[in-house]
């Protein structure tokens, strides 16, 4: 289905507006419209993880794979939050460390509860949550 494109004006500083100019054309944005959109709709998926709504996303972990027991604790970690990981994929970086990309569908809370975990578990070098709409609702 298309959807109907209502046009509206928008008053803004001319300092503020070159910003964006410059800004949308570094980020490659063939219009105005396109790069408005896409911030509303930002802001809308973010209001939407305050809401505790159903997300999708990946939580992106490096790790030392040598670090004893490390592998065995995130396997437990993510047995407990199999209700919301439906991918994981494992890659070796170079012989000491790994990168772990765990796909995930649910609440956005227990999402964030997942990363936090992962995060602050002994071995981890670093992780991160990235979470989208699942679409409902963000058009």
């Amino acid at each position: 289905m298309i959807e109907k494109l209502i046009r509206f004006g928008v008053s803004l500083p001319e300092g503020l507006l070159k910003k964006f100019d410059r800004l949308i054309k570094e980020k490659n944005y063939t219009s105005r419209s396109k790069a408005i959109a896409d911030l509303i709709r930002e802001e809308l998926i973010k209001k939407q993880w305050q809401q505790d709504k159903e997300i999708a996303g990946a939580v992106v972990l490096v790790y030392n794979h040598h670090k004893r027991e490390l592998v065995d604790k995130l396997i437990d970690i993510q047995h407990n939050f199999q209700k919301i990981i439906i991918s994981n994929q494992h890659i070796h970086i170079d012989k000491d460390n790994c990168l772990e990309i765990i796909a995930i569908k649910g609440r956005s809370q227990q999402a964030q509860k997942l990363n936090d975990i992962l995060k602050a578990t002994k071995g981890i070098k670093h992780a991160t949550l990235s979470m989208s709409s699942t679409g409902k609702g963000i058009e």
